[in-house]
């Protein structure tokens, strides 16, 4: 049975897409070495349209209303430009209402596309340029640590990485946030209410990376300027031990926390990238594994949700649960020494 894979890995080869999410010019070349924070594209995105019906505001037919436009589709008009004038001694004038430019004109309508704002794309993580998408954006690949989430805020950023979470249940609160950490990129275990939150938005820091949220805390939390990556889940939970090892003694190294929402149908999660030189290109991480006895894994379900162990062997045939369900399952041996029985449905390979 194929396995999804959860990615915590201490050397790999990362590609990411960076892409505009409207047609825009793209400035990254091929094979060029780009930084976190360099712009690579740049689009002007207009998120608003007006829709002006000439016909009825001339009250003419729509045939000649389009005779008495003074503008044309691709025209960028000022505010109060005239977009159509009508006929007779006193004559009506229909004027642009906002500055704008106008996608589509005729059958006696004008469309206007307002609000324009530019829209820089930046690399997000240090690499190559390996793929030049046209009008779209690149794709980037670079070498390093790859530690992904179950949740993220949406943003982006790259920081130094300080330790808060000394053990994996450790958890942050505001008076641990002083100025010293100001810009910086925070492993802070759990975070259990708003203050913490709004604390590390007023330092500012750069991002957060921890083991739970309050499912309370979720809006708060998509509202904060800076990136969250959350690796294990909501409640009160502990950071896995394999990504709190390797997070833990990769401080004082520069990450890159992209809090992307979890999406399965792409395959997009928040994930922290930590870029590491290398001599050669490591290999790329398996996007699904096959079961296989001495395979790590992580249970995705209670009683034992975020705990890492080993694939000791898998039962042959259908197992009944406790729950009266019978599924294919498997015997894990967790980190702690204890066995259990777990369907292979709540598992995921862990590399």
């Amino acid at each position: 049975m194929q396995a999804p894979v959860h990615h915590i890995l201490a050397l790999t080869t990362i590609a990411r897409e960076r892409v505009l999410p409207v047609a825009g010019r793209v400035s990254a070349r091929l094979n060029q070495k780009v930084g976190a924070s360099d712009v690579i594209a740049e689009a002007n995105w207009s998120r608003e349209h007006v829709l002006l019906d000439v016909a009825r505001m001339l009250r003419v037919s729509p045939n000649a209303a389009d005779r008495l436009l003074k503008i044309k589709e691709g025209d960028t008009v000022a505010a109060t430009a005239v977009i159509a004038t009508g006929r007779g001694l006193f004559p009506r004038t229909v004027r642009a209402p906002r500055e704008g430019r106008v996608i589509a004109a005729g059958n006696g309508q004008v469309l206007l596309e307002v609000g324009e704002t530019r829209l820089e794309l930046k690399a997000g993580i240090p690499g190559t340029v390996v793929q030049v998408i046209p009008e779209r954006g690149v794709i980037i690949q670079t070498a390093g640590s790859l530690i992904q989430g179950v949740w993220g805020n949406g943003r982006i950023d790259t920081g130094v990485l300080v330790n808060l979470a000394e053990q994996p249940d450790s958890a942050l609160v505001p008076s641990r946030l002083d100025v010293s950490f100001r810009g910086s990129m925070i492993l802070a275990g759990q975070i259990n209410d708003m203050e913490t939150l709004r604390a590390a938005a007023e330092l500012p820091v750069r991002g957060l990376i921890i083991s739970s949220l309050p499912p309370s805390l979720l809006q708060v939390a998509r509202e904060m300027r800076y990136p969250i990556v959350v690796t294990d889940g909501f409640g009160t939970m502990p950071m896995n031990s394999a990504a709190h090892k390797l997070l833990s003694t990769s401080a004082k190294r520069e990450v890159t926390l992209n809090a992307e929402v979890f999406d399965r149908y792409t395959g997009a999660r928040p994930e922290v990238i930590i870029p590491l030189p290398v001599t050669q290109e490591p290999a790329p991480p398996r996007a699904v594994e096959t079961f296989a006895p001495g395979l790590q894994v992580r249970l995705r379900r209670s009683p034992a949700l975020g705990s890492i162990g080993t694939i000791m062997s898998i039962r042959p045939g259908l197992t009944s649960l406790p729950s009266g369900l019978r599924a294919q399952a498997a015997e894990i041996r967790l980190e702690n020494g204890e066995s259990i029985t777990a369907p292979l449905v709540n598992l995921e390979v862990v590399g």
